[in-house]
């Protein structure tokens, strides 16, 4: 599985292991003219590394609304799944960037050096924690396994 952490600038990018436990940073890709998305630069990854699904970050408010940038990753999501084939799940990215700037600090990275690999460790969060969540249900379905 391929994850997007969506933002106005930048897209952390995150892969997953075969067997969909582990997420893991693949690389941080930015807008390019006229503040378009990089559809197709996202389309080759996902040809290139042969994933089967795509998760996008859904970055609602902290109410759990969706205001403009939600609503502008939910598009970018469908062009997407239009473009790639592949099916796109959105998933609510609420604080996964703080998350990501937490697991930086630990690691000794500094804020001003880290934008790159904080968008990929966001990509990572969101990444790992639908695959976690699909595991929940394997194990919790009737005669289901982890």
């Amino acid at each position: 599985m391929l994850a997007v952490d969506w933002g106005t600038k930048h897209f952390g990018v995150a892969i997953s292991d075969p067997s969909r436990l582990i997420a893991q940073p693949l690389m941080t890709l930015t807008r390019r003219a006229h503040h378009r998305a990089p559809v197709a630069k996202l389309v080759a990854l996902v040809e290139e590394h042969g994933a089967t699904e795509i998760v996008v970050g859904l970055p609602l408010t902290p109410e759990g609304e969706e205001g403009d940038a939600a609503k502008a990753a939910r598009a970018f999501g469908v062009a997407l799944a239009e473009r790639s084939g592949r099916p796109v799940m959105l998933v609510d990215e609420r604080l996964t960037t703080v998350h990501a700037l937490k697991s930086a600090r630990r690691a000794g990275i500094k804020d001003k050096d880290s934008r790159s690999r904080i968008d990929q460790m966001a990509a990572v969060a969101i990444l790992q924690s639908y695959l976690d969540a699909q595991a929940r249900r394997r194990a919790d379905a009737p005669g289901g396994q982890a």
